[in-house]
């Protein structure tokens, strides 16, 4: 907190009365007498940072409160520390989401835990979830209101302090530099499986938020030592994947020096699936460096770093892994279940969403920075073919509205001809009897997968956020999903935002698809469970959108009770009420997301690094595909590949 906005908190509360009673979801039931301001004094606030550097790269462990219980926390090789000089009255931030009350007071400035029986620890100061009151002595509803709005931002400050705390805690350090973030750091958790490593798609939000807050050589260092594990031979019962495959996470181990059993050296360990539950490969990580690198470079003005010789190898080496001939007739990617965000098995094998919105934004992004040479000319063709088809294949197929849904509704069947109505033979009685009710009037959204006599209605929700942003969905098709967030608001959102999908499967449906998944039962995990890391994304899409008020309302009710929650992994049940059964406390991914929302609703004009504008070549080809004959594409086309769109 700023010193003139202690100020004037202060001049507020001098001239309403010596007692004040707060009623608050950020502060609690309080009853704080507070002193005129000429009795205040504001110290000043130091802070010291260092960086312990070690070539066994050993870990600084501290003891740490949190509430009424103590544990352990690690650090990679950084530590920080921080002190309130010179407090007496009141001080309304120590730096660490801590408000004091009396200059006998000390904090800990471990997640904000205090000593002191007149502290106000963060956590307990936002258990209330009664609608904000302010009651002063003389009645003065104007003055009331001014302390409301402060103190508001008193919380918001507080929060996101921590969170700053919390992300800088989860850094990662190779040879000495930071090189990503760890997953996630629960002291409550005995059992870290693979949550201490470093992950492609959990970075991408931390990534983003040190671009916004102009800490560029983590995001770099991340760029290029993970390119370097792209060339690492990945093998599996003695069969390997295509070259340009990126790792889904990687750890640094520290390992004795060969040939030298006295010293040791820092090693990056790599995952490509080989290691991960289920064994699936992740597809999506590739796609999301490519956004990463191109945010790097718009964000820190760095053109260096896409314009090396290694990084343009990488990104043709995905590129050509991504549009590989394969047997598929359809434009979009197929893959294989549990190979993006959704990890396990929940039924989107074949062409799911999420894979086709991220595919051609990292096409757009790769187009956008590849250098122009002879070596390029026929990736750059194949790439620009594949963008127009694949946008016209979702655009056209995977939308849904009211109207679309009432010509599915009335489809017929079995229909041998080129110019069939129902190319992909879509069977009425497919259409869920949850969503004849569930559709809105105005609204729509992209369906989560098609296949031949197969679509699968669920709303998922990172495919139709990213598809706004990287401008897959049309204008018009990007208002109405949005519409359609405002519209199933308390589905969508609830108590807490994102539903990863919606709905959750249950009963034989959910026994069948999953295969009785106990992580993924209904309305928890990937099943419907409500993830905070979404908030980005929805941010992303509404500043794009010009609608930033819907990402600001999300981002209210996340504050009301994420800190207090200990940043959890995700929420459970249908109205996102409960901590998840399994999830991580103090999850990275959740506190990058909370933040880069903060950070893009404060500065809209940043979100340019991440947002794809469609270009006139795009439309003008999509134009002529609508209006083409598909019985003129029957001749030979000699070595061009063609699509069904």
């Amino acid at each position: 907190m700023s010193m003139g906005t202690s100020e004037a908190v202060l001049q507020v509360l001098s001239r309403t009365g010596s007692n004040v009673i707060f009623s608050d979801p950020c502060l609690g039931k309080l009853n704080i007498t507070f002193l005129p301001k000429s009795h205040v004094e504001f110290g000043k606030k130091r802070s010291c940072s260092g960086t312990m550097k070690s070539l066994n790269c050993s870990r600084v462990t501290r003891n740490a409160s949190h509430g009424n219980s103590m544990f352990v926390r690690s650090r990679f090789l950084s530590c920080h520390c921080q002190r309130a000089e010179r407090v007496s009255g009141i001080t309304a931030e120590d730096g660490n989401g801590t408000l004091i009350v009396g200059s006998e007071n000390k904090s800990n400035p471990i997640n904000g835990a205090v000593n002191g029986p007149k502290s106000l620890e963060l956590g307990e100061l936002q258990q209330s979830k009664q609608e904000k009151k302010i009651f002063t002595s003389n009645g003065e509803l104007a003055e009331a209101e001014t302390i409301k709005h402060t103190l508001s931002k008193v919380c918001g400050n507080s929060i996101e302090d921590e969170a700053w705390n919390l992300l800088r805690e989860s850094i990662v350090y190779y040879c000495g530099s930071p090189i990503g973030t760890i997953a996630a750091q629960d002291p409550t958790d005995s059992g870290v499986l693979n949550y201490d490593q470093v992950f492609i798609r959990d970075f991408i939000p931390s990534g983003i938020a040190f671009l916004l807050k102009g800490e560029y050589d983590i995001v770099r260092n991340f760029i290029l030592h993970t390119l370097q594990l792209q060339s690492w031979e990945k093998t599996m019962d003695c069969h390997s994947p295509g070259q340009g495959l990126m790792p889904a996470s990687f750890k640094v181990r520290t390992v004795p020096l060969e040939g030298d059993d006295s010293a040791t050296e820092e090693i990056l360990d790599p995952d490509f699936g080989e290691a991960a539950i289920g064994r699936v490969a992740p597809v999506d990580s590739g796609l999301w460096w490519i956004i990463l690198l191109r945010a790097y470079g718009k964000c820190s003005g760095d053109l260096s770093v896409k314009e090396r010789v290694d990084v343009q190898t990488g990104i043709k080496m995905i590129l050509r892994l991504c549009l590989a001939d394969g047997f598929d007739m359809f434009p979009t990617l197929l893959v294989t279940d549990g190979s993006c965000m959704i990890d396990r098995r929940m039924g989107i094998h074949g062409h799911p969403l999420e894979i086709q919105a991220l595919f051609y934004s990292a096409l757009l992004c790769a187009r956008e920075m590849l250098a122009p040479e002879d070596g390029s000319a026929d990736l750059l063709r194949a790439l620009n073919n594949r963008l127009v088809a694949l946008s016209f294949h979702i655009r056209e197929y995977y939308w849904v509205d009211m109207r679309k849904l009432n010509e599915i509704y009335r489809y017929k069947t079995e229909e041998y001809s080129y110019d069939a109505v129902n190319k992909f033979n879509i069977y009425p009685d497919q259409i869920p009897p949850w969503l004849l009710e569930w559709m809105p009037n105005k609204g729509g959204y992209l369906i989560g997968n098609l296949q031949p006599a197969h679509m699968d209605f669920r709303f998922f929700s990172l495919g139709n956020l990213w598809s706004i942003v990287s401008s897959l969905a049309t204008v018009e098709q990007s208002h109405a999903i949005l519409d359609l967030v405002e519209a199933k608001w308390a589905d969508l959102v609830a108590g807490t935002p994102f539903k990863i999908c919606y709905p959750a499967l249950e009963g034989q449906e959910w026994r069948i698809i999953t295969g009785s998944d106990p992580k993924n039962t209904p309305w928890s995990y990937h099943n419907g469970g409500s993830w905070p890391t979404l908030l980005w994304q929805l941010t992303v899409a509404c500043i794009k959108m010009n609608r930033p008020d819907i990402a600001s309302k999300a981002v209210e009710i996340v504050e009301r009770r994420i800190s207090r929650d200990k940043w959890p992994e995700y929420y459970d049940t249908k109205s996102a009420r409960f901590i998840g059964k399994q999830a991580r406390l103090f999850q990275t991914w959740s506190i990058a997301g909370y933040l880069v929302a903060k950070l893009l609703l404060a500065d809209p004009s940043a979100a340019k690094i991440l947002i794809n504008v469609e270009d006139d070549d795009l439309v003008n080809a999509f134009s002529c595909m609508i209006g083409a004959n598909p019985r003129r594409k029957r001749g030979r086309m000699g070595v061009k590949k063609s699509y069904i769109v």
